[in-house]
């Protein structure tokens, strides 16, 4: 890609030239999060240099640079950074930032697609479904003393409150599992595996994450 006012290659983040100075065009929204910061596509990226090359971009884009500039200079600049803050928010955190790269390499991946076509409401994990089976009967029983106006029982409020704990730590497992795969994917090695492994990890994620928001809240409502 070159740049729309000098003609230049483009070098680091494509949203604006390196060489003039001058920030893209209607262009720049067909860049990906990656290339609007600049940064190579991929899983494992370094936090800290992310965070500086941000603010970096955003020192170099800010519409208050501009309020003497053209009109189109003006539009391009909020066009650009509103680019870069969407790249900002959904790269520094691992776990969009491998849904997002999944996403634009081409596979099916996120709420839309999970359980493979199922029912949004789609069934557990085979490995979680007797104990999901156990905790929605207790958080039943749980929503039902609440709506007679009965104290809940303190061993079902405890055995809940054990089993968030415990989900919770599922969730970081399947964060350490998705960095394994992200690096596999980093590196080439089998690719397709990898993909189709973090994409049934996604999915995992996605459903215990919101078994835990659903205890959680039903016990805040108990307390």
């Amino acid at each position: 890609m070159n740049c729309t006012s000098c003609q230049k290659p483009m070098q680091g983040s494509l949203l604006v030239c390196a060489a003039c100075g001058a920030v893209q065009g209607d262009g720049a929204a067909a860049i990906d999060y990656f290339q609007a910061l600049g940064v190579e596509r991929k899983f494992g990226l370094n936090a800290g240099d992310l965070e500086r090359e941000f603010h970096r971009l955003s020192r170099r884009l800010h519409p208050d640079r501009f309020v003497r500039a053209t009109a189109e200079e003006q539009q391009n600049s909020l066009r650009a950074t509103a680019l870069l803050n969407d790249a900002w928010r959904t790269l520094r955190d691992p776990v969009e930032r491998v849904e997002y790269l999944l996403k634009i390499e081409g596979h099916a991946v996120g709420e839309e697609h999970a359980g493979k076509g199922k029912s949004a409401e789609r069934q557990p994990p085979p490995d979680l479904l007797e104990e999901v089976f156990e905790l929605n009967m207790q958080l039943e029983e749980l929503r039902m003393s609440q709506k007679m106006g009965e104290t809940a029982e303190a061993s079902v409020v405890a055995d809940l409150t054990a089993a968030a704990t415990r989900f919770e730590a599922m969730l970081q497992t399947v964060d350490e599992r998705l960095a394994v795969e992200g690096a596999k994917w980093d590196s080439g090695e089998s690719r397709a595996q990898a993909a189709s492994r973090m994409i049934e990890l996604l999915d995992r994620r996605r459903y215990v994450r919101n078994l835990v928001r659903d205890v959680r809240e039903t016990l805040k409502t108990a307390a």
